[in-house]
């Protein structure tokens, strides 16, 4: 028999990674699941190309804004009638998503990853690449990756 005690769902909290959001919460609460929220937010010296020249404070302020409005949005989710008597761990990390993912889910001993996908295929595909696939690739335990659109599962809210 399968036995989850603890879900993971990391978010972007772009309208893609919703309906992971609700097969995470449904899988936690049909096996009374700890649920574990995890957003990543990108190093901000990544993200500019010319970050050389912004001095190392300005840096951390942007980091530190960007860390703390994602940990403000994460501590509203699961939102609805979330409803599971188990507790919800939210954590914010800094750094690349897929890393951090693996990261979490391997320190916290996760049993079940949901993550969502964007769907993007051709060249966009190839120019962006996929968390979600790189997740899929390494994640120490099973992945249930769920599409924007398509067939739910889930009954609407």
């Amino acid at each position: 028999m399968i036995k989850l005690r603890r879900v993971l769902v990391p978010t972007d909290f772009s309208d893609f990674s919703k309906p992971a959001l609700a097969y995470g919460c449904a899988m936690a609460a049909r096996f009374n699941a700890e649920l574990h929220l995890l957003h990543v937010v990108p190093d901000p010296a990544m993200l500019v190309p010319e970050s050389y020249s912004f001095s190392v404070e300005a840096i951390e302020t942007q980091s530190r804004l960007m860390t703390e409005d994602a940990q403000k949005r994460l501590d509203a989710l699961p939102g609805g009638n979330w409803s599971n008597s188990q507790p919800v761990r939210r954590e914010v990390r800094s750094g690349a998503a897929f890393l951090e993912i693996i990261d979490y889910a391997t320190v916290n001993d996760i049993d079940l990853l949901v993550i969502g996908t964007h769907g993007r295929s051709g060249l966009m595909h190839i120019l962006m690449g996929s968390v979600a696939e790189r997740v899929v690739r390494k994640s120490p335990c099973p992945v249930l990756t769920v599409k924007p659109d398509g067939h739910q599962f889930l009954t609407p809210e």
